[in-house]
């Protein structure tokens, strides 16, 4: 229980302590200071960068769509999206593997030898793990940290869970780093990022898209199990 005991404490203490520097506020405020170092020190700033994502997300801490915004802001849509892919993608892993070590495989095979209806929910989601792993991505149903832990809990294999993140996160990084990206624009007039661009056709349609491409499946797979009761 040690790792989720820490990852437990250190997000309680980030709430507290945190939230206030891992705000849009916050970046508002030390763009310049930021700005400066990047010029002055490009690598160092990337891998600093890319670390304090790891670290927001690996802890679950307050900031990660800031920090998203942040990596446009500093370094463009690309390579912007690159580093906030790999930050995003790094912290999910530690998380899931954090969380896995602390209870995950000994909750599934409890969950396993008791049976039950969550037994039953596992068997369903185990036909199923691509994807239900990617729907929990790409739509903003499930918080991304629970989308981290879930599949821990559950046992499902550190490959799927890598894949499906690293894929299913594409979309969203890339809405989130070119809004990011003019950031310029919005802190010279005074405003704040406009995350409406979401619901915009060009982007609202191509994630249906990804969501139903992501269902067919499953109700294909449905739909022939259904027959085959019919038939025996």
């Amino acid at each position: 229980m040690i790792p989720v005991l820490v990852l437990l404490a250190v997000a309680g203490l980030g709430a507290v302590f945190l939230r206030d520097h891992l705000s849009f506020d916050a970046l508002a405020t030390h763009r310049e200071a930021l700005l400066a170092f990047r010029d002055a020190h490009y690598l160092v700033a990337v891998l600093v960068f890319v670390l304090a994502y790891v670290g927001i997300v690996a802890f679950s801490l307050p900031g990660a769509t800031v920090a998203t915004l942040t990596g446009g802001f500093l370094f463009g849509l690309f390579p912007g999206v690159l580093f906030n892919l790999a930050g995003a993608t790094v912290g999910a892993v530690l998380l899931f593997l954090a969380a896995r070590a602390g209870f995950g495989a000994k909750l599934a095979a409890k969950i396993e030898m008791q049976g039950g209806r969550v037994a039953r929910l596992r068997e369903a989601l185990a036909a199923n793990e691509w994807e239900v792993l990617f729907l929990m991505r790409v739509t903003p149903i499930v918080p991304f940290f629970m989308a981290n832990l879930i599949p821990a809990l559950l046992n499902i294999s550190l490959m799927k869970f890598v894949v499906t993140t690293a894929v299913g996160i594409v979309p969203g990084a890339l809405v989130l780093t070119s809004v990011g990206a003019g950031l310029g624009e919005v802190f010279a007039r005074g405003g704040s990022p406009d995350f409406g661009v979401f619901l915009e056709p060009y982007v609202l349609w191509p994630i249906v898209g990804l969501v139903a491409l992501g269902v067919m499946p499953m109700v294909v797979r449905a739909v022939r199990a259904r027959a085959g009761r019919r038939e025996v």
